[in-house]
Formats: C-alpha cells, sequence, structure tokens
C-alpha cells in the first residue's frame, strides 16, 4: 500500500512527431497528501501539462505513449486499469481545469447543461436534482443561476474559466488538475479566481496539482512546489525550503527574473538561451548549456535528485 494520496513513480513520456521521438517527461516522481497543492512551475514546454494529462490518462492515442512508470492515487494504479474503469474516475474522482476555458466548453451546449451532464454520468441523479445541483455550482463560483441556459459565447473570459471550475468541481473530486487557471485572465480576475479556488479547495479537502509559470501563484497556493526542466524535476520540496533556499541554478534563474519592491537593481537577470530540443536532449544536465556554473561532470551521465534535507531535494552536481 502507498503511503501518499498520489504517487507517481519514474513517469516517462514520448510524443512522436514528424519521425522525431520527443521525450517530454523523463523519469518523473511525485506524492501528494490529501488536501495538499503542489505547484509545478517552468518554461513553455518542460512537461507540465503532460504529466497532468498522463495522471488522467487524456494524452492522444496516437503521437503520445507512456514508455514507463506508475500513477498510485489512493492505493490504485491508474496506468495499467481499463479505459471503462477510469471513465468512472475522471469527473469524479479527478478532475482537470484546462487552460483556456473557451476550448474547454462545448460550443452548442448552455454552461448550465454541461455541468448538468457531468453530474449526471457520476452520481445517481434524477434530472431536475442534477439540474439544482449544477444551479448551486454556478453561485458557488460567483455566476447567478438565471444565467444556466445561457451559452458560452455570452460570458467574459473571467466568466468562463468559473464555469470551467464549477463543472471540475461538480462531484466533490479527490484530486484536482488546475492547469494555468488563470493565465488568460487580467490581474484582478485572476485574484478572484485564485481565492475562490482556494476557498473551495479547504471546503473539499482536495489534493491539487497546480501548474503555472507564477511564482508568486506558488507562494500564495501551494504547499510543495516541483522546478521543472525538459521533462525532468530539477528541485522539489516545501515551499519555504525552495523558496528561501534555492539550490538549482534553474531555480535561482526563475527568481532572478522576477522583479522587486526591495532592490536598486536597475535591470532584471533573465536566463539566457532557450531550453533545449526535446528530440535531441544533451548528455548531463539538460540546463547545461544555459547554466553559469557548468563544470565538466555536469555534461556527462544521469544526474540525480539528491536530497539536501527531509522537505528538499535538488537534481545538481554541485549540491
Amino acid at each position: 500500500m502507498n503511503n501518499h494520496f498520489l504517487e507517481i513513480k519514474d513517469l516517462a513520456v514520448e510524443y512522436t512527431s514528424d519521425g522525431s521521438i520527443i521525450h517530454a517527461v523523463n523519469g518523473v516522481s511525485i506524492n501528494l497528501d490529501a488536501g495538499e497543492t503542489l505547484g509545478l512551475v517552468g518554461e513553455t514546454g518542460a512537461g507540465k501539462t503532460t504529466i497532468a494529462k498522463s495522471i488522467l490518462r487524456i494524452l492522444p492515442d496516437r503521437s503520445a505513449k507512456v514508455q514507463g512508470g506508475e500513477v498510485w492515487l489512493d492505493g490504485q494504479e491508474l496506468l495499467g486499469i481499463p479505459e471503462k474503469e477510469m471513465l468512472k474516475i475522471r469527473g469524479n474522482k479527478i478532475s482537470m481545469i484546462f487552460q483556456d476555458p473557451m476550448t474547454a466548453l462545448n460550443p452548442v451546449m448552455t454552461v448550465g447543461g454541461q455541468i448538468t451532464e457531468a453530474i449526471s454520468l457520476h452520481e445517481d441523479m434524477k434530472l431536475n436534482e442534477a439540474k439544482k445541483k449544477a444551479c448551486e455550482m454556478l453561485e458557488m463560483v460567483g455566476i447567478p443561476a438565471e444565467r444556466y441556459s445561457e451559452y458560452p459565447h455570452q460570458f467574459s473570459g473571467g466568466m468562463k474559466q468559473r464555469v470551467v471550475i464549477a463543472m471540475a468541481l461538480a462531484c466533490n473530486p479527490e484530486l484536482l488538475l488546475a492547469d494555468e487557471p488563470t493565465s488568460a485572465l487580467d490581474v484582478t480576475v485572476q485574484a478572484q479566481v485564485m481565492e475562490m479556488m482556494g476557498r473551495l479547495k479547504e471546503k473539499y479537502n482536495m489534493a491539487m496539482i497546480l501548474i503555472t509559470h507564477d511564482l508568486g501563484v506558488v507562494a500564495e497556493s501551494c504547499d510543495k512546489v516541483a522546478i521543472i526542466y525538459a521533462g525532468k524535476i530539477v528541485e522539489y520540496g516545501d515551499k519555504e525550503e525552495v523558496f528561501r533556499h534555492p539550490a538549482h541554478p534553474y531555480t535561482k534563474g526563475l527568481f532572478g527574473s522576477l522583479p522587486s519592491m526591495n532592490s536598486d537593481k536597475p535591470r532584471l537577470s533573465p536566463i539566457p538561451g532557450l531550453p533545449p530540443d526535446p528530440s535531441d536532449l544533451p548528455d548531463g544536465c539538460a540546463f547545461g548549456p544555459r547554466c553559469p556554473q557548468v563544470c565538466d561532470k555536469c555534461r556527462k551521465g544521469s544526474i540525480p535528485l539528491k536530497e539536501l534535507s527531509k522537505q528538499h531535494a535538488c537534481r545538481c552536481m554541485l549540491n
């Protein structure tokens, strides 16, 4: 039996594109307890969304393949169970908030109808009861129940995101996967949506994986953080440990790119260069070509994730 509510062990995922093999996720291991929030942070293309889709088993069949690893949820291994069993888990035990609410909603169905459909699929309710619960979910995320019969195009971006959140939470999931839930929203609405998600998470005692580029959101909302680079976790641990004592040069680079109210620096310190081509990853540390502290040891072999303390680990030869 597993000690954690969610446990991912050595997950590896590859895509095939124009005859090339894209190494999207390369041996990722994560654990999460009930009620905890984990922030996945990294540049675009690091593999964050692929990890979330692997948990939910919604990777594209033709182009993606899980090459290895295990995903355990509450003592059940998800990658090996039949699709029929997985259908009962999606939307019920695990829900996902997708990055773009416009593409996550069906444009020819009313928003209330889409929430009702999700409830009817997973809960033993009559249609009238499911509709009533859908109205309650809309009210809970700040949308009047009178808008049940309206279509997605009649809502603003922030309101559509609220609808997506209502749909994701309609069956009281135990694990919520939130893929940059506020990236398409303005700053004021971002704060409102994150505050609302925090309240609902506490109400239902959900575990959550929050995918984001925003370290400020991680500081506000997460218990643990995993820094992802080129499909690998390069730093992992409790939020306080990682924020106060960043150990990997990539993590330090991310913090160096943030503006500070307490600093007199005339310019920020961005990370030079670009992430590596995932179809042709360099030997040794994938961050090596961009790292200001790279040495010969960094360019050879596999670099392990080294434990710095009970709450902090780093994949770097300098530690």
